[in-house]
């Protein structure tokens, strides 16, 4: 061991130790040889047989750059781009479908329109046309894909209650990709675990590396329990939407009244701006420029932003961490108009933000981007199983 840190307490599969070097690479977008053993807690010379292993079988490419000092390594090691992943992420208007790379770019898009007033038969068909889409494009070029992701909002405990947001059989859909793509792998989300993802993969500069709470405000809102991604249990979804802050609040979609999603969500900040969602959706990070806030109506963003803060305050004192990443449309406010986020958590957090050192980060918005979230939730499963196939037998 040449690196100097402490060995894991149980020695990893080979499985886990490719799992690691492939969701490092993804994380980082490419390392020198010596940073990345050291990253992965393995000696050069174990290193180097592993990607021999990775290089051969296409998941990984190494290209020559000029070395990062005098002597230093040139080859930077990164994730192959040939690699094809294909993501369908379902929204309040559409369901979104693409093909992208393990890097994020992105090679074809088609967005379906859902129906005014979903049902589990009409989704179940959207879904249909689009995987026949997906085939027919794939089939054309010889694409193989190497992972899907589905993202699905509210998916989760309850989901074989039937979803609450978009109705949809995660079932049945799973059965028609097992007829139109057989052998390749699928896995389903929360949505709010493709955009947690997709921030921690893509983001530049993404504010934490241990473990956080990653808050998204969408058309739901959630929570996700972000930790080191290797981990099974490492993107755990949290409901913190569905917090009641008085029975006599407005109506919220899962049934209760006053959740804090039904004061801090797009369909309800739509309302109080008085324009459709899907108008919403159509500005995006522009509504913030032009729709002209009164002074009524920045008070009531306010006082929602601190009903979101103590909702996330009230989710560290269940379980607490360190570091709280918000994204959605919260983050496209003045630093004035966030502070009420914060006094929020102030409000609840036992012993207050300082004293529990808890830092907060905004992240912009990932919604309308889809389906850049599913893609990137593609890659991470496929980067966490190690570019195996699930069935393969391991050697430790």
């Amino acid at each position: 061991m040449t690196t100097g840190m402490e060995m894991p307490e149980q020695p990893r599969s080979r499985r886990q130790t490719r799992a690691a070097i492939l969701t490092h690479l993804l994380q980082s977008g490419g390392s020198f040889r010596p940073p990345l053993a050291k990253a992965v807690r393995l000696s050069e010379a174990s290193l180097s047989r592993i990607l021999f292993d990775l290089k051969a079988e296409g998941l990984i490419e190494e290209v020559r750059r000029p070395a990062p000092y005098v002597g230093g390594p040139t080859g930077l090691v990164s994730l192959d781009r040939t690699v094809a992943l294909a993501g369908l992420e379902l929204t309040g208007q559409w369901l979104g479908l693409g093909v992208g790379g393990l890097s994020g770019e992105l090679h074809y898009t088609e967005r379906m329109p859902l129906p005014k007033k979903p049902t589990v038969d009409s989704v179940g068909r959207v879904f249909g046309e689009a995987l026949a889409l997906l085939r027919d494009w794939t089939r054309r070029r010889r694409i193989r894909l190497a992972q899907v992701g589905v993202a699905v909002p509210g998916l989760g405990r309850l989901s074989e209650f039937g979803n609450p947001i978009i109705p949809c059989d995660v079932g049945r859909i799973g059965d028609t990709f097992g007829e139109l793509f057989a052998g390749v792998p699928v896995n389903f989300t929360n949505s709010v675990v493709a955009h947690a993802t997709f921030h921690r993969c893509r983001t530049e500069n993404y504010p934490f590396s241990d473990a956080h709470l990653f808050v998204f405000v969408g058309q739901g809102v959630a929570g996700a329990w972000m930790d080191d991604p290797i981990e099974d249990d490492a993107l755990d979804p949290v409901e913190l939407g569905h917090m009641v802050f008085g029975a006599d609040g407005p109506r919220c979609r899962c049934g209760h009244h006053g959740c804090v999603e039904a004061y801090t969500s797009l369909p309800a900040l739509a309302e109080l701006l008085r324009i459709t969602e899907a108008e919403l959706v159509r500005l995006g990070s522009e509504w913030v420029t032009t729709i002209p806030l009164t002074s009524r109506v920045r008070q009531e963003l306010r006082q929602r932003l601190f009903r979101l803060g103590l909702a996330i305050g009230n989710t560290l004192n269940v379980k607490p961490c360190r570091g709280v990443v918000v994204s959605g449309w919260p983050s496209l406010l003045t630093e004035d108009d966030r502070k009420a986020v914060i006094d929020g958590i102030d409000s609840c957090l036992l012993g207050g933000r300082k004293l529990a050192q808890v830092s907060l980060a905004f992240v912009p918005p990932s919604v309308g981007n889809d389906p850049q979230a599913a893609l990137a939730f593609a890659a991470l499963c496929l980067t966490r199983g190690g570019g195996m196939p699930a069935a393969s037998t391991e050697a430790a």
